[in-house]
């Protein structure tokens, strides 16, 4: 019989040894890593459950976006801006815009007016701003970027804080607080918060080098807050600013009425329009329709069931508007401005 050598066999524990060795060394790296950083106060990136500084805003961007829609929150901000649109346009000639009828569409359009310069603005402002702070801050050395950001920050903050007490100056002094500049408090607020929050992240990156320290709850609760009174004073700022484009727009119309379409107004009944610049005419022909007639009157807007006209000599210190309802009973024609109106009907 001839005699077999059998090989031993080993373990599969002795076969993954050196995979075991690897894992023991890396939990051990990680212990080790764990306790410097308790001893250093910071725990490490890779478990650190904090969230970065550059993930904050977007986070609570979505935060809000969980509770308020955006398109419900953009479509109704537009609607307020339309309404002191509105008010501010209508009011110059003495009408009440809410017996006009006006809806949501008409006030969508009039805040596209007051909207488009301030939008525009504050994009541009905060696209240059970051290009401005990213080409600093890589064109620096990194031995002189946390001096230089740490002389920057007081600075910065200490702008801000000055911007935010011009704010709360315009709350005590009420609206209209200056006169010349009325947006200054809205703007004030936006662009001192801006500032604080910028000087802060400055602040941080020279205490803690190019990137910035993680953000807790206690952080990501600070930057809503910063979000919360930036939205409010841009909503103050575009508010009054709506108010302003408004009342430029009716001064604009008021210079230019003249050349607007004469509209003659008929009726079935006297209308007994006694208003300077305005000249009534009874038609002669007692079976006609439209009975009188009604020179000197342009129409500014027809809105709803009424029509708002202004005589063509309208000043604020003497004129009136008329607002007659949209009916069978009223009848307009439109002729070219300057043309002779006939004597008769």
């Amino acid at each position: 019989m001839t005699a077999t050598r059998v090989r031993p066999q080993t373990s599969g524990a002795r076969r993954s040894r050196p995979g075991w060795r690897r894992a023991e060394h890396w939990r051990r790296a990680a212990r080790t890593a764990w306790r410097r950083s308790e001893q250093s106060g910071r725990r490490p990136a890779a478990v650190d459950e904090d969230v970065a500084a550059g993930d904050a805003l977007p986070q609570v961007l979505t935060t809000v976006g969980a509770v308020i829609a955006p398109t419900t929150a953009i479509t109704a901000l537009l609607l307020y801006f339309g309404r002191q649109h509105a008010n501010a346009f209508f009011g110059y000639f003495g009408v009440n815009f809410t017996v006009l009828d006006l809806t949501p569409n008409d006030f969508l359009v009039r805040s596209a007016d007051g909207l488009f310069m301030p939008i525009a603005v504050a994009a541009s402002c905060a696209l240059g701003g970051l290009w401005a702070h990213r080409f600093a801050v890589r064109r620096l050395p990194r031995d002189r970027r946390r001096a230089a950001l740490g002389r920057a920050a007081p600075v910065v903050g200490g702008f801000g804080g000055l911007l935010v007490v011009v704010a709360a100056v315009a709350v005590v002094r009420g609206p209209g607080w200056p006169r010349r500049f009325p947006e200054a408090g809205g703007l004030a607020l936006s662009i001192g918060v801006v500032l604080l929050v910028y000087a802060v992240h400055l602040a941080r990156q020279a205490r803690d080098g190019r990137r910035g320290p993680g953000l807790s709850g206690s952080g990501l609760a600070e930057w809503a807050a910063a979000f919360v009174l930036i939205t409010v004073g841009l909503f103050w700022a575009v508010s009054t600013y709506a108010r302003g484009v408004g009342l430029g727009r009716a001064a604009q119309l008021e210079e230019g009425l003249a050349g607007w379409p004469d509209a003659v107004v008929f009726s079935e009944r006297d209308l007994r329009i006694d208003v300077p610049g305005v000249d009534p005419v009874t038609c002669a022909d007692p079976e006609g329709a439209y009975r009188f007639r009604y020179d000197g009157l342009k129409l500014v807007q027809q809105a709803g069931d009424h029509y708002l006209l202004l005589p063509e000599a309208w000043a604020p210190e003497s004129g009136a508007a008329v607002l007659l309802p949209r009916t069978d009973a009223v009848r307009l024609e439109f002729a070219l401005p300057g043309r002779e109106p006939p004597a008769a009907c």
